[in-house]
C-alpha cells in the first residue's frame, strides 16, 4: 500500500542503522521522511517542518523521548502532531510515563514495517477525523455539544448530567441497552470529581473515552493548547488528563467484564483500544491481575 507523498513523517533515533531503517522502509511506502540523530536535533525539526506524525525512541543521550515529548507538546505550533514511542523498554513504568504525558502511541522494538504501518494509519486516520469533526463543530451554532451528545447516547438518563454524578444508570438498566450500538458508554458514579470550570473537558472525555481519544483530541476540543489544559487539570485534580481518560476506560472495563461474555479482544475494542495487549498491560496496572484473571475473580 502507498500512502500519500505530502504525509510527512519525523523519527527521532540516536542510533544511526535503526533511523535508517526506518526512513527508507516508509520512504519505500511513500511517505516524505525527515531524521534526526537526537533529541534536541528532533524538537528543531519537527517546529521547522511541522510534521504530520513524529516517531521517536525513548532512550537517547543528552535528551531523552520524554523530554522532546514535553517539549513539543507545549509549543502551539507542535502540540497535536500524532506522537509515537519506538522503543527497546517496555517496563510498566516506562509504558505509563509516555501516556500520561499524551503520547500517541508505544511500540516495542524489534516492530516489523507493518506493525509500524498500521500503528501510523491509525493515527493519521484519527488525527483527519477529530479535525474534520472539529471544522464540523465550528460551523454550528455556540452550545453544549457534549451535554447534548451524552444525554442521546443515554436515552435521556443522562439529561442535565453533572461531572461528579456521571449518568447514574444502574447495572440492571445499562445491561439492556446499548449506546449508539455499543455498549461501551458505561455509566459510573464516581470517576470524574464535580469542578464546573472542568465540565466540559470530563463531559468530553465521558462522550468520547471510547474512541481511543488522547490528551491532544481533548485539548482540541475544548479550545486549549495541550499543555495549558494539562497544567490546568492537574492543578485542580492532581491527575493529567490522559489518567482520566484512562480511569474512564476501566471502569468501562469493569462493568463490560462483569456484565456480558464477551472476549478481552471484544472489549479493549470496545473502549478504543487499537492493541488489546495494551488494554491488558494497563489493566493490569490498575487492577493488578490480567483482565480474564479478574474477572473470574469478581464472577
Amino acid at each position: 500500500m502507498m500512502y500519500e507523498s505530502s504525509k510527512k513523517i519525523l523519527v527521532i533515533e540516536d542510533d544511526t542503522v535503526t533511523r535508517n531503517l526506518y526512513l527508507k522502509g516508509l520512504e519505500a511506502k511513500g511517505f516524505d521522511m525527515i531524521g534526526a540523530n537526537n533529541g534536541r536535533v528532533g524538537i528543531q525539526q519537527a517546529q521547522k517542518d511541522i510534521p504530520d506524525l513524529v516517531i521517536c525512541d525513548i532512550t537517547m543521550p543528552d535528551m531523552d523521548g520524554y523530554s522532546v515529548l514535553t517539549t513539543l507538546r507545549q509549543d502551539p505550533l507542535t502540540a497535536i502532531i500524532p506522537f509515537i514511542f519506538l522503543t527497546g523498554s517496555s517496563t510498566k513504568a516506562n509504558v505509563r510515563k509516555a501516556m500520561e504525558l499524551g503520547a500517541d502511541d508505544y511500540l516495542t522494538k524489534p516492530s516489523t514495517l507493518d506493525e509500524l504501518l498500521r500503528a501510523i494509519a491509525i493515527r493519521l486516520q484519527k488525527q483527519a477525523s477529530l479535525q474534520y469533526w472539529c471544522s464540523i463543530q465550528v460551523e454550528k451554532a455556540p452550545k453544549s455539544i457534549f451535554v447534548d451528545h451524552i444525554t442521546a447516547i443515554a436515552g435521556g438518563v443522562a439529561e442535565g448530567v453533572a461531572v461528579g454524578v456521571g449518568v447514574g444508570v444502574g447495572v440492571g438498566e445499562a445491561s439492556g441497552r446499548e449506546a449508539s450500538g455499543r455498549e461501551a458508554m458505561i455509566p459510573d458514579s464516581s470517576i470524574f470529581p464535580y469542578i464546573p470550570q472542568l465540565k466540559e473537558v470530563f463531559d468530553f472525555i465521558e462522550a468520547h473515552y471510547h474512541q481511543g481519544i488522547t490528551l491532544c483530541d481533548v485539548a482540541l476540543a475544548v479550545g486549549y493548547s495541550p499543555a495549558y489544559l494539562t497544567n490546568r487539570v492537574a492543578k485542580q485534580t492532581g491527575e493529567t488528563v490522559n489518567c482520566w481518560i484512562v480511569k474512564r476506560r476501566m471502569a468501562g472495563a469493569r462493568f463490560l467484564l462483569q456484565n456480558n461474555n464477551q472476549t478481552v479482544e471484544k472489549i479493549a475494542k470496545a473502549l478504543g483500544y487499537q492493541d488489546v495487549s495494551h488494554f491488558s498491560r494497563q489493566f493490569r496496572q490498575h487492577h493488578g491481575l490480567p483482565p480474564q484473571a479478574w474477572r473470574k475473580e469478581h464472577a
